[in-house]
This record gives structure tokens, C-alpha cells and sequence, in this order.
């Protein structure tokens, strides 16, 4: 238990009061006549002395009392000190942010209590709570809690004491923990501890631990004793370090409880055994006796900074005072205003004491530099670099920065704060002739797009002009922005971010509807179109929004005309794109998509390039059929007519229209589209179009060739009668494997079954869940029959037999190679059926099949069909220039591939040779004879192909040679067409794009000479049949640029015009108004002298064009000229006073009168010898009116800017006037100036007497020093 003399308020008043006796005066009030000056008691009333703390004070009967009733405060303010020992944050960059402020902040809005913190000199934290009582109690238990750094101890009572420390509904206890602002734990029922835990702070956890001791002893059955000792004597009963009472504890066997210092109470409890405890008070008693007789008290004054050096840390100067000298020294609370220290002791040892209080004072000094309060942080330095530097040469000086004061204050030892004080100093005057600050206003709502994303934009600017810019948080709603830095940098940053928030003030935000599904495209492939869009408005922010967000709202940010530009930019863009969204599907044969995509693209690009539209083909290895048209609607239109007009020429395209009843048509399609798509799929694949549902038509379109059509539409008739007549269906089931069997080949087997009992069979297609489903449509008896022979046939695929065949064993690897890949196409074809050859390295021929009969049989015909192939087939050599092998097999070898599918061979390219001249191999002949019998192969026959130009075909010999005349056609051919050497650069056309276009349209290569060989010959390579019209084309192309040539000859007639140099600018119009509207009309060029060059004669004005067209717009001119010169100027003197009035605003007046007269009119320019000349030009009537209107009115403005001169004079008060009387002010009788002739009366124009508010006033000179 400390001991340390810490006063409260009331209790420091109660010592005073002893010393310093005071009489209190009561002043009556006299009424006097409402004509004389109030008295000076009557005028100031005096201030009630305040008297709460004693018992029987009597209430002042003054001014005061009478008219103000005492009032209770609902809202209290208590101020509470965390040292900085115990403060749980201390180390902060800068006070008032981080962890401390969260806390806060949360405390405030938790209790609603407000609070406010600041930093003593000391670094302790002194934090003001203001609010209703309650809140501030639960604020106060908070900030001990979370700032204050906690302690623990254990406290140990009765285990039967505890419910009365808990108190009803645990009230008792909850009070106790607001009330010393701690956290009380006590054991649970079932626990058989009695130890009491106590955490908060140590002040804390000392009251709680004296108020749980005392309801412990008073609910205790030993004896309990209050005795009342005055607080000035309880540190001589503790004595120094508590030895004192310690000992008496110790040997008494008595509690004895003294209340902490910070606690205002005067009583000592005493718990114990009886006789014990009487010892121990009677020695208490006796020491409190002697003291009260023997000892006496001095008052001394301390200054208020220096009280903290006499207390010591935790109170130790205190206790070694008072174990040294046997004096106790009371110093006043640190909330009290008061500086007197009061020491308390015996006569002869006070000096003594006196002499160490005033060594302690003096130990440290205060010392303060002046600062600018914005150099602050650069005295500090960059995480505190520049102050360590004194603080590690003079570790007991403490430096301390308030913040918003031009000061920094320093306090430690006296030699070492000197010499810190000059380096400080030394350090501001270099910093102020080096930095410079300025402060700018700017809306807090632009602050952050100040800073930036992550602060790119402050930090840019921090970086580049070597500036810091100090931007207030958002929370403090601030305007004010402060650069600091050096002076050059710091102008430069103020413009810039002066530009920025100007810039921001003009912009708007606005948001855009725009559907998600178009987001994609505005956007473009990796930001193309979006990219374009913002260099196009380049100071316009666009934000799409997340596409998971599923929004359609596109931002834009920007100025408010940029902003709105690019808001119809966009909507023009997206009304486009819904335009081009129309979509429509066209089934197109199969075999006929390469032609539609046409030559490395070319038709299909054609197509979409003419009609502007999207059009998407299947992939190869795709079942389906539909091409997808995207654009707008008339387009779509026009691209499906020209592809189905391509698929109509290339094959014997038929179309029909049938009518059937709408309301079969979904009967009809059947499920998923089953029972349509295999009609079509039986007749050939033709393609059949049922109307949109819900359009009410009966029109169904069949297209495909003339015979597939007229049978499909038979079936189709036949399938909506019998739906009309009666409609009877069952299902059957048998394996995937075995449906292309009972299909049989071309659909043979089945359609044969359909004849034969007119019943509809429907096998599953890949996209179907069931694939062992297959669906029987028809009249129920031809159902029923159809049933028994498919049932039949599959009886007889479940019936596994086991046969063999002879193959020669040179053929089994043509079956096995790929990976057995015609096996598999047997096996997908025959119902499944296993062939097995027999293992590699033996030289059996045997082939086993196993399978359902009819399967088997037929697979054994088709491995002997193969065999055949195989037996019959040749070799034959396809000789073509290597040079060409590329063109032949085509993009992605294509071609190649369609030759090998459309005549069933086999085609080998040789490799490819890259120095055939060169090399030195022996060649070797086709039948495997060497052919190096010693002769070089540069000796060989020149005639013969070489082997790198030669292709193998194999396959049936018929095939190879209709396959080896394919290859053959496919061998590009040159021609040469003579084309003027002039006119290739026109043919080329820009960056090539005229020869590319016309290579991609005839599906052939160009060849232009190189400039330098000056040759009219255009050489034209490709197929044959593409050549004629490549040439045709070439030719035309040369016709239409020798046409243009022709023109372009007449086209630059030049004709000159000779005009007075002044009349140009008249001619050339208002931002050439004039001369565009001449160039449009004539359709010329006309160009004016160079003012710049001398040589040029600056008289001629040259017309280019059509010498009609030339000569009509010299006509043109001259009619100008001529009404120019008909024109006369005159001057006219026009006050310049009202020459702004007459011009208006931006020259709206001025315009209207000049287009109404028809007249030009000149005013004179800032700093002209005669602002009063103003110059009319115009047709002399036009001039002469346009001059009387004018002064018209200038006599009118004249007047009124006459009469508000006249005002003005009125307004400013005369030079002259005699500065009036000086006031008495106010007067007051019996002042206490006037009481006596030793007091004159207060002078009221002195500061000093009369000070303003937040005035700074001159300390006045006390014998002991200004006070602090």
C-alpha cells in the first residue's frame, strides 16, 4: 500500500483553509434612482465562494444567490490521467491516429459518453470524459480496461464473505468495478478457492482491494474497529515504505486497512482478535497523538511543472523525504490549479526537508525553442532519424512537439537541454531558409481522387517536385491541404493539384444502361473497341461492371461536355448493336459449306463484308448443318439469299411447299425432333422448315434435290394423314451396336421393313439419352407387324456364332495398322461383330468372327470386298514441280483430302528437297535396282522428273487416274497481261490492299514488277479456270484508272485571279466560312499566298479545278471584291465607357447590330492613342444607319453610367469629416479605484486591463517570478 501524499481537491482546500484564514464579505444592494449610474457591486455582483465540500457552510446571501438557484448537471465531465508507464500505447507515430483512436472512437459510440485526449509533458495521457453520469463511469472502465496497461492481484476473504461482495442480482459487484474501474473475478459456488482476483490498474486494483477487505471485515465475526485520523497523518502511521504499519501488522497479528492517497476517506479499519486489535489501535492512536502535538507545517510555492520531480517516479522522492527527514510532503492534486506544496513535520527537521523539495524541483529545467509548428515533422526527421541524434548524446532530455504550436519544449538536466536548445535552434534556422509551405482550399469530396488509387497521384507529385503534402482525413471534413517542401517545388505542386481539383470540380458522373450481353462486344477482343472509345474521349473514365454482378450499368466520370459526348457516342453504338443483333439459322448441305467459305476464306468474307453481317459456320467434325447469320435484319436477309442462291447453282436444288394444319406440326417434329430428322435423314437429308409456333401458318418448306424432295414431301403427307386418321406407337429396345445393321447399308434393311408394313421407324440419334430406344409410328396393325419383324431380326443378332475365313497373311497389317481402325469400322457396322486376326510372327491365315449370324455373314463379304480392293491395287507416279506440291494439297492440305475421300486412294507427297543440285546420293530406281553405277547426278537424263517432284497414288487403277487427272487440274498456271508501268502503283493500291482484294476475289496470285525494272508486264498465277476471269478483271480495273487519269488531267486547270491583298481576309470569311462555301459550290481548289514568302507575288489567288468550275468561282470572287469596293469606313467617337455595354455579352449586341446593318464595326483595343474610336465599314446607307444607331445608343448608356457615377460620390464618406468625440463608455459609481487615491481607475483602452478574447496578455512581474 503506497503512502504518497497525493491531496484531492476538496481535502486541499480544507489545509489551505486552516492557513490562510478568510472572511467573506456580504454586499447589500441599495436601490438608487434609475437616473444615476449603477453602483459598481450592482453593475458586478461577486461570485458565491465555493463551500460544497464543508458540512455546515452558510450559503452566500449575495447578487447571486438571490437570482440563480442551485441546479444538478445531468452532464458531468471527470478527467482522468494514464502515466506513461502504464499507458498500453506509447510508441505512435503521430498522436491521435492509429490503435488509440480506434478504441476511442469505439468507446464514444458504445456509451455514448464524448471524449477528448491530449498528451502532458510528461507523455502521460490525460483524457477528459463528458457526458451523463452513468455513461461516463462505463467510459471510464473502458479507457482503464483498453488503454491503461493491466496488473492483476488476488485478494483472499471468507469463502462465506463472497455473496456479500457480489451483492443482489450481482448489483454490488458491478458497482464496485465501475466505481475503481477494474475487473473483479470471483470463484465459482463449486469452487473451493477463496481467492479473489482483482485486474486494472494498479490505482484500481488498490481501491477494489480496500473495498472487498472492508466488506470482508465488516460480515467478519473477529472484531472490526474504525478509527477516524485525519489524511495529512496517515503517511506518518504507514511510514516510509509502509514499514510502520507493516511492523504493527506483523506483530499485533491485526489487519489494519489505510485508504490509498487517491482514496478521500479518513478512517483506518482494523480486523483482528480482540486484545490484538486493541494493541494495535492504542499504538496507532498514540502515534497520531504525538504527531498532531509535535509537528508543525510550512507552505512553500512550487512551480506546477516541477511537482512531478518532488513526487518522483512512483512516489519514491516522497518516501525517501520522509524516511530521511521524517517529514511528509503533500503536493496538490495534479487537476488542481494550485502551486503550493505543504511539508508537515517537526520544527527542527522542515529545513531540512524544505532544502531536498526544492533540490528535486530543481534537478531538471524547461526550456522551449520557437518553431513553426509545420517544420515540426522535419526537425523530427523521416521515422525520427534527426531528433535521435540528440536524444542518443543527451538521453535525459525530453523533447516534446505540441501540435499547432510554434514551439518545441525540452526538459531535462540544465547543461544538457542547453546544448540540445542549440542544436534544435541551429536546425529551424537551416530549415527555414531552405523550406517553404502553403496552404490551398480544395472541396474534402475531391481529397481522394486527389491521392489516387493507392495514392499513385500524391505520391507522383510527392516524388516529383520533393514535396510533402499533408491532405486532413475524411473524418474531419476539412478543406485546407497543406505542401511543405522547397520553394519551387511547392508552387508547382500547388498549381498542379489546383488544376486537378479544378478539373474534378467540372466533372460529372453518370450512369448508362446498357444490357450485360453487349458488354463483350463494346469491349472488343483483349480491349480493342473499349481502348478506341477512350482515346476518342480520352479524359472520360469508363467502368463496365463485374460481369458475376450480372448489372447493366456502365459508369462514366469526366468532364460534364466530354462525358455527355461520349453518352451518345455509346448509345448511338449500342442502338446499332441491337440493330445488328438480329440472328436467323440456314440449313445448308454438308458438302456444300467449302464452297460457301469459298478460297482461303474468300466468298464467305465476300459475303460478309457486303452485307455486313456475322456469319458463323459449324465446325468441320460437326453433324450440323445451319450456318448462323448476325446482323441487322435486311442484311441477314440478303446473305441468306445469296448463300442458298450458291448451294441452288451448285447442286439441282428443288423447294416445295406443303400445307399442313398447324396443329400437327409439333406431332410431326416429334419429340426433340426426333420424327423430322428422320425423314430427313431417310430421303437424303433434306432440309424441311416448319413456320415459327404461334404464327398460325400451314406452310412447311422441303429444300434438297428435285427426287429426295418429292419423296420426303410423300412421306411427309402420309405421316399427317395417318396423324389425322389414328396415330399408334410402341417402343422396342436393342444395342447401339446392333442399330446400323438393322439399317443395313444406305438404309436398306429398314426401309425394306417400312414397305413392307407402312409402319415409320425411328432410331435414336447421338443426342438422345436412350440409345437402346427405338420408336415404331403408324396404324396399329402395321405397327404391330413392323414389331414382330424387328423383334425377329434382333432374336437373331442375340444368337452369337462363331465363324472363320483364309487371309492372306501380307494383307492382315491393312487391318490391324491405325490402331485396328477398320476393324472397328466393321465391327461399328455389323452389329458389333469381333473379328480376330491372328498375332504378328506367325504365318497363320486363319481370321476368327464372332457375332449374331446375319452380322457375321455380311462383315465376311465386306473383309473379302476389301481384300479385293487390295489385290487390285496399283502405283502409279503423278509428276508436278515440287514448287507447286504447296498449292496442290491446299490449305491445310484440304484438297488432298477430297481427292483421297472422292476417289478412295491413297496420295504420298515426296519430302521435300531444299538443294537438289547439290546433292550427292545415289539415286534409287522405283523397283529397288541401284541406279549408282558411277555417274554423277548431275549426269543424269534432264528430261526425267526429279524424285522431289514426283507423287505416289495408290489404289483400284481406274481410281488412280481419274486421281492423278484431279492433281494435274489443280497445278496453278501463269499468264502475263500488259498493264501500263503507270498504273501499277494504283492496281497495288494503299499498303496493297487493291491487289490483295483482287487476288481474294478470283482466287488467284498477281505478280507486279518491281519499280526499277520500268516492265509492263503483270504476271497471273492459278487454276486454269480461275485465270479468264482474273484477267478479265485485271483488264477492267486498267480501264477504270486510264478513265480516271483522263480526269484527273481535266480536273487541274489552273486559273489565277489578281485581288487587292486587303480584300483576302474578307473573301476567306470567319474561319474561312466564305471560301469553303465557294471550294463546295465550284467544287475546286483555291489557294492564297504565302504572307510569309517574299518572292510570291501576294496579289494572286490561284483556282484549281474544272476550267468551267475554275471560272465560275473566279466569278464568285470578283463579286465579292466588287461588293468590297463599294464599301467605305468611317470613324466615329463613341465613349468608351459604353463600349462594353454596346459589345455585350460575348459580343452577342454587337453581332446582332453589325448582321442587322449589314456593316462591319471595329472597336479600338486596350492602350489605342483614342479609346473613343470606333470604325464602321460598310455600303454607305448601311454605314450611316448603323453610326446613328449606335449613338442612339450610346446616349442612352451614357446617362445611366453618369447617374451611377453620381451615386458613387454619395456613397464614400468625405475625406474631410472630423473624427467624432471619443465616448465615455460606461460609467460605474463606487469602483474600487475610486475608494482610495493610492488606486486610479482602470484604463480602457489598455489591453492589459481589458483584454480580448484569445489576446495574449503581458504576465505581470511577481517577486517570485511570472507564475507558469
Amino acid at each position: 500500500m503506497s503512502s504518497v501524499a497525493v491531496l484531492t481537491q476538496e481535502s486541499f482546500a480544507e489545509h489551505r483553509s486552516g492557513l490562510v484564514p478568510q472572511q467573506i464579505k456580504v454586499a447589500t444592494l441599495n436601490s438608487e434612482e434609475e437616473s444615476d449610474p449603477p453602483t459598481y457591486k450592482d453593475a458586478f455582483p461577486p461570485l458565491p465562494e465555493k463551500s460544497a465540500c464543508l458540512e455546515n457552510a452558510q450559503e452566500p446571501a449575495g447578487a447571486w444567490s438571490n437570482k440563480i438557484r442551485p441546479i444538478k448537471a445531468s452532464v458531468i465531465t471527470q478527467v482522468f490521467h494514464v502515466p506513461l508507464e502504464e499507458r498500453k500505447y506509447k510508441d505512435m507515430n503521430q498522436f491521435g491516429e492509429g490503435e488509440q483512436a480506434k478504441i476511442c472512437l469505439e468507446i464514444m459510440q458504445r456509451t455514448g459518453a464524448h471524449l477528448e485526449l491530449s498528451l502532458a509533458k510528461d507523455q502521460g495521457l490525460s483524457i477528459m470524459v463528458s457526458g451523463k453520469l452513468d455513461a461516463v463511469m462505463k467510459a471510464r472502465k473502458d479507457i482503464v480496461a483498453r488503454l491503461q496497461t493491466q496488473a492483476s492481484a488476488t485478494v483472499a476473504i471468507p469463502k462465506e464473505h463472497h455473496r456479500f461482495v457480489i451483492g443482489k442480482n450481482g448489483e454490488k459487484l458491478q458497482d464496485l468495478e465501475l466505481k475503481t474501474a477494474t475487473k473483479i473475478q470471483i470463484p465459482r459456488p463449486d469452487d473451493a478457492s477463496n481467492q479473489i482476483r482483482i485486474t486494472g490498474t494498479k490505482e484500481g486494483i488498490e481501491k477494489a482491494r480496500h473495498e472487498v477487505l472492508l466488506i470482508s471485515a465488516e460480515q467478519d465475526k473477529r472484531a472490526v474497529e474504525r478509527l477516524e485520523v485525519e489524511k495529512a497523518f496517515h503517511p506518518f502511521i504507514a511510514g516510509p515504505y509502509n514499514r510502520l504499519v507493516g511492523e504493527i501488522m506483523q506483530e499485533t497479528g491485526t489487519r489494519i486497512n489505510i485508504p490509498p492517497p487517491s482514496v478521500n476517506r479518513t478512517e483506518i479499519v482494523f480486523t483482528g482478535e480482540k486484545e490484538q486489535l486493541a494493541q494495535a489501535v492504542a499504538r496507532i492512536k498514540k502515534i497520531y497523538e504525538e504527531k498532531k502535538k509535535k509537528t508543525t507545517t510550512i507552505a512553500v510555492e512550487v512551480k506546477k511543472s516541477q511537482h512531478k520531480y518532488v513526487i518522483g517516479p512512483k512516489g519514491n522522492s516522497l518516501q525517501e523525504i520522509l524516511e530521511r527527514t521524517g517529514v511528509s510532503v503533500e503536493i496538490p492534486p495534479s487537476d488542481s490549479i494550485s502551486e503550493t506544496v505543504i511539508l508537515r513535520g517537526e520544527p527542527e527537521k522542515l529545513g531540512q526537508a524544505l532544502t531536498e523539495v526544492y533540490a528535486k524541483a530543481n534537478s531538471f529545467t524547461v526550456s522551449s525553442v520557437s518553431a513553426p509548428s509545420w517544420l515540426h515533422r522535419f526537425i523530427i526527421g523521416k521515422k525520427g532519424q534527426n531528433l535521435a541524434k540528440i536524444t542518443q548524446q543527451m538521453p535525459k532530455v525530453h523533447i516534446e512537439f505540441t501540435e499547432g504550436e510554434d514551439k518545441i519544449t525540452l526538459e531535462g538536466p540544465t547543461e544538457d537541454v542547453n546544448v540540445a536548445q542549440e542544436q534544435i535552434e541551429a536546425m529551424v534556422k537551416d530549415l527555414i531558409t531552405r523550406m517553404d509551405y502553403v496552404e490551398i482550399n480544395v472541396d474534402h469530396k475531391f481529397h481522394r481522387h486527389l491521392i489516387g488509387k493507392s495514392g499513385a497521384n500524391i505520391n507522383r507529385i510527392k516524388d516529383q517536385y520533393k514535396v510533402s503534402v499533408r491532405i486532413p482525413p475524411d473524418s474531419e471534413k476539412s478543406n485546407l491541404i497543406r505542401i511543405e517542401g522547397d520553394p519551387q517545388g511547392v508552387q508547382q505542386a500547388k498549381r498542379e493539384l489546383l488544376e486537378l481539383a479544378s478539373r474534378m470540380e467540372n466533372e460529372r458522373t453518370k450512369d448508362l444502361i446498357i444490357e450485360q450481353r453487349f458488354h463483350r462486344t463494346i469491349i472488343g477482343q483483349k480491349g480493342e473497341r473499349i481502348r478506341e472509345i477512350r482515346d476518342k474521349f480520352p479524359e472520360v473514365i469508363i467502368n463496365f461492371p463485374d460481369p458475376a454482378q450480372k448489372s447493366d450499368i456502365v459508369q462514366l466520370r469526366g468532364p460534364k461536355n466530354e462525358v455527355e459526348k461520349c453518352t451518345k457516342y455509346m448509345q448511338k453504338m449500342v442502338a446499332d448493336l441491337v440493330e445488328n443483333s438480329y440472328s436467323i439459322s440456314v440449313p445448308i448441305f454438308k458438302q456444300f459449306h467449302k464452297n460457301i467459305i469459298g478460297k482461303g476464306g474468300a466468298n464467305i468474307k465476300k459475303i460478309r463484308e457486303e452485307s455486313n453481317t456475322k456469319i458463323d459456320l459449324p465446325a468441320e467434325n460437326s453433324n450440323s448443318e445451319t450456318i448462323v447469320i448476325t446482323g441487322k435484319r435486311a442484311n441477314c436477309e440478303a446473305a441468306r439469299s445469296r448463300i442458298l442462291s450458291i448451294q441452288k447453282d451448285l447442286a439441282n436444288i428443288a423447294e416445295v411447299e406443303v400445307s399442313i394444319p398447324a396443329r400437327l406440326h409439333n406431332s410431326l417434329i416429334g419429340t426433340k425432333g426426333r420424327l423430322i430428322r428422320s425423314i430427313m435423314e431417310e430421303c437424303g437429308g433434306v432440309h424441311i422448315h416448319f413456320p415459327v409456333e404461334g404464327s398460325g401458318s400451314d406452310t412447311v418448306v422441303i429444300r434438297g434435290p428435285a427426287s429426295d424432295v418429292e419423296k420426303a414431301k410423300k412421306q411427309l403427307l402420309h405421316l399427317a394423314e395417318e396423324k389425322q386418321t389414328k396415330s399408334f406407337t410402341v417402343d422396342i429396345r436393342a444395342k447401339p451396336e446392333y442399330h446400323k445393321f438393322l439399317i443395313g447399308k444406305g438404309g436398306g434393311k429398314i426401309r425394306k421393313v417400312r414397305d413392307n408394313t407402312g409402319a415409320r421407324i425411328i432410331f435414336p440419334t447421338a443426342e438422345d439419352k436412350d440409345q437402346d430406344l427405338i420408336t415404331i409410328i403408324g396404324k396399329e396393325d402395321a405397327v404391330r407387324e413392323a414389331q414382330k419383324e424387328l423383334e425377329a431380326l434382333i432374336q437373331n443378332l442375340d444368337n452369337v456364332v462363331e465363324d472363320c475365313m483364309l487371309v492372306d497373311p501380307k494383307h492382315h497389317r491393312h487391318f490391324v495398322i491405325r490402331r485396328g481402325q477398320v476393324l472397328r469400322e466393321i465391327a461399328e457396322e455389323y452389329g458389333g461383330v469381333m473379328v480376330s486376326f491372328p498375332r504378328s510372327g506367325t504365318q497363320s491365315d486363319k481370321v476368327t468372327l464372332k457375332g449374331a449370324k446375319d452380322c457375321v455373314e455380311a462383315a465376311k463379304k465386306r473383309i473379302q470386298e476389301i481384300i479385293e480392293d487390295l489385290e487390285a491395287q496399283v502405283t502409279i507416279e503423278c509428276a508436278i514441280p515440287q514448287k507447286f506440291h504447296r498449292s496442290v494439297m491446299g490449305p491445310k492440305g484440304s484438297r488432298i483430302q477430297q481427292i483421297t475421300r472422292d476417289y478412295n486412294v491413297q496420295i504420298k507427297f515426296p519430302d521435300r528437297e531444299e538443294n537438289p543440285v547439290h546433292s550427292v546420293e545415289p539415286q534409287v530406281q522405283e523397283n529397288g535396282d541401284d541406279a549408282g553405277d558411277g555417274r554423277d547426278p548431275k549426269d543424269a537424263d534432264p528430261g526425267s522428273p526429279r524424285r522431289c517432284d514426283i507423287i505416289i497414288i495408290s489404289g483400284r487403277k481406274e481410281k488412280c487416274e481419274a486421281a492423278k487427272e484431279a492433281l494435274e487440274a489443280l497445278v496453278p498456271v501463269t499468264i502475263e497481261v500488259e498493264v501500263p508501268f503507270d498504273l501499277h502503283r494504283y492496281i497495288i493500291g494503299q499498303k496493297g490492299s487493291g491487289i490483295r482484294k483482287m487476288m481474294d476475289e478470283f482466287e488467284v496470285n498477281i505478280h507486279v514488277p518491281a519499280p526499277e525494272l520500268q516492265s509492263d508486264v503483270i504476271a497471273i498465277t492459278g487454276l486454269a479456270a480461275n485465270l479468264d476471269r482474273a484477267k478479265a478483271g485485271l483488264l477492267e480495273r486498267v480501264k477504270e484508272l486510264q478513265a480516271e487519269q483522263e480526269d484527273r488531267a481535266l480536273r487541274s486547270f489552273k486559273l489565277s485571279v489578281t485581288v487587292d491583298p486587303k480584300y483576302h481576309p474578307k473573301i476567306i470569311g470567319r474561319k474561312g466560312a466564305v471560301i469553303t462555301q465557294i471550294r463546295l459550290e465550284h467544287d475546286v481548289n483555291i489557294q492564297f499566298p504565302d504572307k510569309d514568302d517574299g518572292n510570291q507575288p501576294q496579289d494572286q489567288i490561284t483556282i484549281t479545278g474544272y476550267e468551267k468550275n475554275t471560272e465560275a468561282a473566279r466569278d464568285a470572287i470578283l463579286k465579292i471584291v466588287g461588293e468590297l469596293e463599294q464599301m467605305v469606313s468611317e470613324d466615329v467617337p463613341l465613349d468608351h465607357r459604353v463600349h462594353a455595354r454596346i459589345i455585350g455579352a460575348r459580343g452577342k449586341a454587337i453581332r446582332k447590330i453589325m448582321d442587322e446593318f449589314k456593316v462591319d464595326i471595329r472597336f479600338p483595343q486596350s492602350g489605342a492613342p483614342d479609346p473613343n474610336c470606333v470604325t464602321v465599314t460598310g455600303l454607305p446607307e448601311n454605314v450611316e444607319e448603323a453610326i446613328d444607331h449606335i449613338l442612339n445608343l450610346e446616349e442612352e448608356y451614357l446617362a445611366d453610367v453618369v447617374d451611377s457615377e453620381a451615386l458613387q460620390v454619395y456613397m464614400k464618406p468625405p475625406a474631410h469629416e472630423e473624427s467624432k468625440a471619443p465616448s465615455k463608455g460606461f460609467v460605474v459609481r463606487d469602483a474600487p479605484w475610486t475608494a482610495s487615491s493610492s488606486e486610479k481607475a482602470p484604463d480602457m483602452s489598455s489591453s492589459e486591463e481589458f483584454p480580448s478574447f484569445g489576446a495574449q496578455v503581458a504576465p505581470k512581474t511577481l517577486p517570485w517570478g511570472p507564475k507558469r
